[in-house]
């Protein structure tokens, strides 16, 4: 008789277990640090840190082992979106347990937690190239939202700076203060004017004076 896979919340326990996993077989994610170079006690950590910030870890266990897990988080409300929703940030089945249902179990895991919370959308991504990722969620309903693309903040400022964006002195970028962006602006005006002064342009705010007297004379006399 097949074994029916039985998926829970992590307990302690499990998110020892869920670490020593990823850091033997290296589950890709589409979001997230890489896991490469980040040991176990390291990924045990992030695993504490993501469950007491209110992420979710779920765990399916076949045949008393754990086979495959899944992260995932409540979002919202926020801007444009009145309701919660829920995104899972990482789904593995290991590759000597897939196509035993252990995904379809997962999924249907965080689909319960969806429905007790109100959340009326799940969201979820595969990795870059995992087609058999993007095939599974397209069979079970999961339809293309919206192109997020990543990049590491170091190579970010290289190509803003190689853009020519402004810069601190010391050649990093850094938002400007509120202060900083009002005296930009208006040495942009000056230097606006200026140029229009030079050009025989008006350079000041339009006098409509003349423009009204013509179009109200009985107005104008008053």
């Amino acid at each position: 008789m097949r074994s029916t896979p039985d998926v829970r919340s992590a307990d302690r326990d499990d998110l020892a277990v869920v670490a020593a996993l990823s850091v033997s077989v290296r589950p890709a994610s589409p979001v997230g640090a890489s896991v490469d170079h980040a040991g176990e006690d390291v990924l045990r950590k992030h695993l504490s840190v993501y469950v007491g910030s209110g992420g979710t870890v779920l765990v399916a266990e076949l045949d008393g082992q754990i086979a495959g897990f899944l992260l995932a988080r409540t979002v919202g409300p926020q801007l444009f979106a009145v309701d919660p929703a829920i995104v899972v940030d990482a789904l593995f089945v290991t590759p000597d347990s897939r196509r035993r249902g252990i995904g379809h179990a997962l999924v249907a895991g965080v689909a319960a937690l969806a429905g007790e919370s109100g959340a009326p959308y799940v969201y979820a991504g595969a990795p870059a190239g995992d087609r058999a990722m993007q095939r599974f969620l397209a069979r079970l309903g999961f339809a293309p939202a919206a192109g997020h693309r990543v990049v590491s903040t170091p190579i970010l400022l290289r190509r803003l700076a190689q853009e020519g964006a402004p810069s601190s002195p010391r050649g990093d970028v850094r938002p400007r203060g509120r202060r900083e962006s009002t005296r930009a602006a208006i040495d942009d005006i000056i230097a606006r004017r200026r140029r229009a002064r030079d050009a025989g342009l008006p350079s000041g705010p339009l006098d409509l004076r003349a423009f009204q007297a013509g179009r109200d004379p009985e107005r104008s006399a008053s």
